[in-house]
Parts: C-alpha cells; structure tokens; sequence
C-alpha cells in the first residue's frame, strides 16, 4: 500500500502518433526551426554588445539596437510557437506537453519588455543593460528547457527512455 504511493505514475509520451504526425506535417515547425537559432544567434550578438557596454561605456546605441531586434524575434517566435501548439496539441498555449516551457517564456517575454519600458521611459543606460542581462540569463534557461525537450522527443522517437 506504501509503495503505491511512492511509485510515481508512467510517464506520457511527449507526443501521440496524431500530434507527431500534426508536428511533422506543420510548416510551423520549419517556422521554429528557423527562428529559434535566429534568435539565439542574435542573443550571441547582443549579450557581448552589452556586456561590452557594460565593460567599456561604449556602444550603446549598438546594444539597443540588438536588444529590440532580440526582442523582436523572442515575440515572433512566441506567436508563431503558439500557433505552432495549436496545429499539434488543439490549444495556443500551455499545451501539458509544453506546459513549463510556455509559463517560464512568459517570464523572459515580461522581462525584455520590462528593457523596452525602461527605454522608452529614458531610464539610467546601465539599469537598461542590467534589465536586458536579467532577460537573456532567463532566456537562456528557457532555451535550455526547449533543447531538453527537443532530446526527449527525440529519444521517445527512438523508442528509448
């Protein structure tokens, strides 16, 4: 009876045949794989533009300009990822298969418009920057998140655990 409790549920598959059949068929997922190592490519960029600024003072209109174009494709690819989820799980977001990945992206979307607010509000140069860094270092764990995923669809595509 004990052990009952403690034996934790089977876990689901990432996708049903119909969803992976839905994911494989979608242009939405081309549109992913586009974007995704778009946006990390331009967070590479950015991340040294403003830690050069941060290190130096210089370069500041370069670090703005790269932190509204990451800006820019996060929200894109957030739009389309979610038209994306519809396709595959019939809902726009926090599908149970993407659940955290979409709760924690919410969190990096809130804190790159906090920087556009804090631009747009004319807000010290270095607290912008700060913002922008507390943004990507939530970015990159969300990105960690997607890649995970990505292996365990992979492996359940494998058939392996």
């Amino acid at each position: 009876m004990a052990s009952d409790i403690l034996t934790e549920p089977p876990s689901r598959q990432l996708y049903t045949p119909e969803e992976r059949a839905r994911r494989d068929g979608t242009v939405w997922t081309t549109v992913q794989g586009v974007l995704a190592p778009l946006q990390f490519v331009v967070f590479l960029v950015s991340a040294a533009l403003v830690l050069r600024f941060m290190a130096t003072g210089y370069g500041y209109d370069a670090a703005t300009v790269s932190i509204i174009a990451k800006t820019v494709i996060l929200l894109t690819i957030m739009v389309t990822g979610a038209i994306w989820e519809k396709v595959v799980f019939g809902q726009y977001l926090f599908a149970p298969a993407f659940f955290w990945e979409d709760v924690f992206s919410f969190a990096v979307i809130a804190l790159h418009l906090t920087y556009v607010w804090s631009l747009l509000a004319g807000w010290p140069h270095d607290q912008q920057m700060w913002i922008a860094l507390a943004a990507y270092g939530a970015y990159v764990v969300n990105a960690a998140q997607f890649l995970w995923k990505l292996r365990m669809a992979r492996l359940d595509a494998e058939g392996r655990p």
